[in-house]
């Protein structure tokens, strides 16, 4: 039975202690406005969610699940998949082979709501695409992750990469940060995590962000532009990153499996 849970947030918190600490999370607010722009980019998804396939299995959950693009492509490769998505006006964009789908809940709560309803162990599987840069606190968002990973469960991450590239456009979408591979990889190493995949993602986009939005100072997403860089640049990075490692890129993927207590 899906489960809808309705609720409006100004913002999204995290107060979690563990082990005698507390610690805390606040993501900035996003109103997900730029989603029906980002949706239409199939095979942009489809070369993220591939690239992750082989992790995603039994009872996975997606942090941040936007208007269903991700998880319309996951579903299929799980036993179970909870969404959570703080943004409750989306609901009624999500794909109906998702709201009908009887392995799949769909929770409008913000994390700090949902967390601490959450066991220890709960997930084989956690998604983040384009979500960790929204969290002021990153240390202690993989902490209380870890926490409710099973033993060898994965973490998934897609986030933005690179310091220089930081831009008005990411100050208004609710970005605290861009990565880079090595402090990123450190941080989810040091909360343990092992590291099974990393490496930058989308090598071609660097230099069109960095002129459109860093020089060009852009705020929004042009969807013609993005739809001929989808259809026709994208393929081509694909094959060449499929082959080549590249040693920098727009985006970092990367999996990072929870270390046996």
């Amino acid at each position: 039975m899906m489960k809808m849970k309705h609720k409006s947030n100004q913002c999204i918190s995290l107060s979690k202690s563990i082990k005698g600490d507390t610690s805390s999370l606040t993501q900035s607010v996003y109103k997900g406005d730029d989603l029906e722009v980002l949706v239409d980019l199939p095979n942009y998804y489809d070369w993220i969610v591939d690239t992750f396939r082989i992790w995603i299995e039994g009872h996975t959950i997606e942090i941040g699940g936007g208007i269903g693009t991700i998880s319309k492509r996951i579903v299929e490769n799980v036993e179970r998949l909870d969404i959570l998505e703080p943004s409750s006006h989306l609901g009624d964009k999500f794909p109906q082979s998702l709201i009908n789908s009887l392995k799949v809940s769909i929770f409008f709560e913000t994390l700090e709501q949902r967390l601490p309803k959450l066991a220890k162990e709960t997930y084989d599987t956690i998604v983040m695409v384009n979500v960790l840069e929204h969290i002021e606190n990153d240390f202690s968002a993989v902490i209380n992750l870890r926490r409710i990973l099973k033993q060898r469960g994965h973490l998934l991450l897609f986030v933005p990469a690179l310091e220089f590239l930081f831009s008005k456009i990411d100050v208004q979408h609710g970005h605290f940060r861009r990565y880079h591979l090595g402090s990123l990889t450190k941080m989810l190493e040091d909360v343990g995590f092992q590291i099974l995949l990393k490496r930058y993602f989308d090598f071609a986009g660097v230099f069109p962000w960095w002129l459109i939005n860093k020089v060009g100072k852009r705020t929004n997403f042009d969807p013609r532009m993005m739809n001929i860089y989808d259809r026709y640049f994208i393929p081509v990075t694909r094959f060449i990153e499929k082959r080549i490692s590249p040693p920098f890129g727009k985006n970092i993927i990367i999996v990072a499996e929870k270390i046996p207590e």
